[in-house]
């Protein structure tokens, strides 16, 4: 793993610590999860995805202003898809704590309660397992995102997609027959020639 992003990810870890301390259990969630889901991209933060109540994420804000990091909260407007966010800069880089509560909690309860928690050589976090990371992927909704499921499904091809299925219709997600449709017509190129 890069330098950079190594040190970035080692003080997410310890950023992971203080927030478990305080009762705040996160994952890894963005292009990290996605490399430890056999796809690798270039990034340059690491993402932690949790779900907070805004109370308590103001409160995790000053907590990490007051452990000297440098913390800045955003926080939601109604139109938000998240609910809200605290980006954590130094010297290691950014992370971000990216807050899906009050917006999609289902999702990051359902990643953190799963008794087979995706084991990692790349960190001690938790890491957004796969069905779930697709499900996060395609709430963002972007077209960035509808590109990184397709590819993580070509990287991942024993990949259950009638669980995966079934968890996008749980969550009622929009996207995931669009990335079937182009699976598909892959497979049909493919089985041409």
């Amino acid at each position: 793993m890069e330098s950079k992003i190594a040190n970035t990810l080692a003080e997410a870890e310890r950023i992971g610590a203080i927030l478990a301390k305080e009762d705040v259990p996160v994952l890894i969630i963005g292009a990290i999860a996605l490399a430890a889901h056999h796809f690798i991209r270039s990034t340059k933060d690491v993402d932690l995805g949790g779900n907070i109540d805004l109370k308590k994420l103001k409160h995790i804000h000053k907590l990490l202003q007051n452990s000297g990091y440098q913390a800045e909260l955003h926080l939601p407007d109604l139109q938000d898809s998240l609910g809200g966010l605290i980006d954590i800069e130094g010297p290691f880089g950014l992370v971000q704590i990216v807050n899906f509560g009050d917006r999609f909690p289902a999702a990051i309860e359902d990643s953190l309660s799963q008794q087979d928690k995706h084991n990692s050589s790349i960190t001690t976090l938790a890491i957004a397992p796969l069905p779930l990371l697709i499900a996060l992927k395609l709430y963002a909704g972007s077209w960035k995102s509808l590109a990184d499921v397709t590819e993580l499904l070509r990287r991942n091809p024993d990949a259950d997609l009638e669980a995966i299925g079934k968890i996008c219709r749980k969550y009622r997600l929009r996207g995931w027959k669009q990335v079937m449709n182009e699976l598909q017509g892959e497979c049909d190129c493919t089985h041409r020639h």
